[in-house]
């Protein structure tokens, strides 16, 4: 998980061939479909990256069983770039977000993320917040 985050952390395409099999399958709240191998979290990390284009995230804890490992991050960036639509307000958000990883031989084979979507679009002013 510490090389994973390394790789979410620099978008460092070497990295993620290293952490992620080239048959993974990755569940994204953002694509209707599930995305593929290290290509495929390449394009969510350059989607987060094109809008926060200083995000990072902070592993806070981690519980695993076997295979499985539930992760809590911490997102942080500023909004510095369009998001769903929404133009580039310059605000900071930060976020948690709860994702399962399952793994396989050392390597991720499969993520289903859960990120406060939600709190972002209220922390950058597309959503009143309560």
């Amino acid at each position: 998980m510490n090389r994973f985050v390394e790789f979410i952390n620099t978008g460092n395409e070497d990295l993620a061939r290293e952490v992620i099999s080239s048959d993974a399958v990755f569940h994204a709240p953002s694509h209707p479909e599930p995305l593929r191998g290290p290509d495929g979290y390449l394009e969510v990390i350059g989607m987060m990256r094109s809008a926060f284009p200083d995000v990072q995230w902070t592993l806070e804890e981690t519980v695993a069983e076997g295979d499985t490992v539930a992760a809590r991050f911490t997102m942080r960036g500023t909004h510095d770039g369009e998001f769903f639509g929404i133009p580039a307000s310059g605000n900071t958000i930060s976020v948690q977000a709860m994702n399962f990883y399952y793994l396989a031989d050392g390597r991720i084979v499969g993520e289903r993320g859960q990120p406060d979507l939600l709190g972002v679009m209220q922390q950058i002013g597309a959503v009143p917040a309560p």
